[in-house]
């Protein structure tokens, strides 16, 4: 008889989604606008802490697009950006016809190194003869950057930061949410995420004057006249009433999803503390608190022996697990790698590059249960 399917982090309904929907099918605001979308945004205000301003898009890239189209970054331009993310961390740099700068990883959380990041600040104001346009450091599989030292950084050269909080919905640093330290803070709430629209995002502004001018931008920059005036490049970045209807119904469940993500941690650190050889990704400090939406493990032993690949260990590894049903993923494939970032300046310390080979990310979601995660933990011990 086939085993149970475990799935990495399948999207988890309470049932109260229906409601909202049926809502908008019901008063026919099945546009990009809507009471769902409003108050989609009102929900995601008060669960980051009340003191900035929402506008709920199309997807966590397009948020990311926003940023820095309301910074002004353009052609010319450089946007510091971590290297071991998810492109869509760095892709839209591209889109504004600007260059990414990418950073490489501490140790401790994996991401953007602060160090690296004023010698890379230093450094480009040397051979450019101007400081970039903005830092993006990421929250990578949720866990919160050293975000106080690289606010500090930031703010002494006054450079903007724009978070990309996709992977960390609710994850906090001292007591307050991740994405809400910088200028800007990015939400995911794609398929997969620790809540989700079916596809979304969501931009946090530092008030509603910003929020204002980055919902005219996502609504292709039309200007208040009674006819379609356009002086300025728009896009059609807004969510719809019927994914905000989701969004909202999520929300009722989303402490539950945090909680079970962060026992999934501990189930899976319990299970492996015998194992010296294989590390579950923990915070490291007692004042970040990941929302481990990705629980990873890392293999200490393996060897790198596939460069610009995962190790063939590891990879043996996720292939057998597949064969029996369960479903991992590599670690991220930082971006000095990729063959499209391959021309970009990039400050290294060789972290992403010594992680990337030797990890796998394991089911951590809703459907995910205590016996799924032991035998994700059996049949990896079977394989070391």
């Amino acid at each position: 008889m086939e085993s149970k399917k475990v799935l990495l982090c399948l999207a988890h309904m309470s049932g109260n989604e229906m409601k909202y929907i049926q809502e908008a099918f019901d008063t026919n605001w099945v546009v990009p606008l809507g009471p769902n979308v409003d108050g989609f945004e009102d929900d995601l205000e008060k669960f980051i802490g009340g003191k900035h301003s929402v506008v709920a898009l199309s997807s966590g890239t397009s948020a990311i697009h926003l940023a820095l189209v309301a910074l002004g970054v353009g052609h010319g331009d450089e946007v510091i950006c971590q290297s071991f993310t998810f492109d869509a961390s760095a892709n839209p740099v591209v889109y504004q016809g600007a260059t990414p700068i990418f950073i490489d990883s501490e140790e401790k959380t994996w991401n953007m190194d602060p160090n690296l990041l004023e010698d890379a600040i230093k450094d480009r104001i040397k051979k450019t003869g101007k400081k970039p346009k903005a830092i993006i450091p990421v929250y990578l599989y949720g866990m919160p950057a050293y975000i106080d030292e690289i606010m500090d950084i930031a703010n002494r050269y006054e450079i903007p930061v724009i978070e990309d909080a996709a992977e960390a919905f609710g994850s906090t640093y001292k007591g307050q949410v991740c994405g809400t330290f910088g200028t800007f803070g990015i939400m995911s709430f794609n398929g997969n995420k620790m809540i989700t629209t079916s596809g979304g995002g969501a931009l946090i502004c530092p008030d509603q004057k910003i929020a204002d001018r980055v919902l005219y931008f996502a609504t292709q920059a039309r200007q208040p006249k009674p006819y379609y005036l356009h002086t300025e490049i728009g896009y059609n970045y807004r969510m719809s009433n019927i994914c905000a209807g989701i969004g909202r119904g999520q929300m009722t469940i989303v402490d539950e999803h945090l909680a079970h993500h962060r026992h999934l941690k501990d189930v899976y650190v319990e299970g492996f503390k015998s194992l010296d050889e294989a590390v579950i990704k923990v915070s490291p400090e007692s004042y970040m608190d990941s929302n481990y939406w990705l629980n990873t493990i890392f293999f200490k032993n393996v060897v790198d022996d596939c460069p610009g690949e995962p190790s063939s260990e590891v990879m043996k590894i996720q292939n057998h697990l597949a064969s029996v049903n369960i479903e991992t993923r590599p670690l991220w494939k930082p971006m000095h790698t990729q063959p499209i970032y391959k021309d970009a300046p990039f400050y290294g310390n060789g972290v992403s590059s010594r992680i990337f080979p030797k990890g796998l990310c394991l089911p951590s979601g809703p459907y995910v249960t205590d016996e799924d995660a032991k035998r994700v933990i059996e049949e990896i011990k079977n394989c070391l």
